[in-house]
């Protein structure tokens, strides 16, 4: 690793998207579906967003995101529509353009989270598929988690 490993127990000396906490990229539609993507440690890159949101997202929808430069220059370079919505400067929302979707997303898989102790980065793209599963209400009864199981497996 590159770095030292972190001790149990322990926070970050930092807050924020930073070297110490991994990326979860998450893209939510107004219906529901979402798809995620571990993209690792430190802020998402335009390369990254390249690698995963180009093949699903369509080429005349609509990327709504925080105001990180790196989907600026996806935006750019893929064709796609972009409208940035800028948090820090207090603004959650322009009319039905916001990102409320996805921080109810993180929100609830954080509190999720928090029954585990604790999850090993190699190990968070299984948990928030996991999550995804459980978030989107789909799998109703035993015989339809257990057909769920049984499919992944195979």
């Amino acid at each position: 690793m590159s770095r030292p490993p972190r001790k149990r127990g322990g926070a970050a000396r930092r807050r924020g998207i930073n070297r110490e906490h991994d990326c979860l990229l998450v893209a939510r539609d107004r219906i529901g579906m979402t798809l995620d993507f571990h993209t690792g440690r430190g802020p998402v890159t335009a390369a990254q967003l390249r690698t995963c949101l180009q093949p699903v997202l369509p080429g005349d929808g609509l990327l709504i995101s925080d105001g990180a430069a790196a989907y600026v220059r996806f935006a750019l370079d893929a064709g796609i529509m972009h409208e940035s919505v800028n948090v820090r400067a207090g603004r959650h929302a322009r009319g039905a353009i916001h990102i409320q979707n996805v921080n109810g997303w993180h929100s609830r898989f954080k509190n999720w989270l928090v029954r585990f102790k604790g999850v090993a980065s190699r190990y968070l793209a299984n948990y928030s598929g996991w999550h995804r599963l459980l978030d989107a209400q789909a799998l109703r009864t035993p015989a339809q988690w257990l057909c769920a199981a049984v499919r992944q497996v195979q």
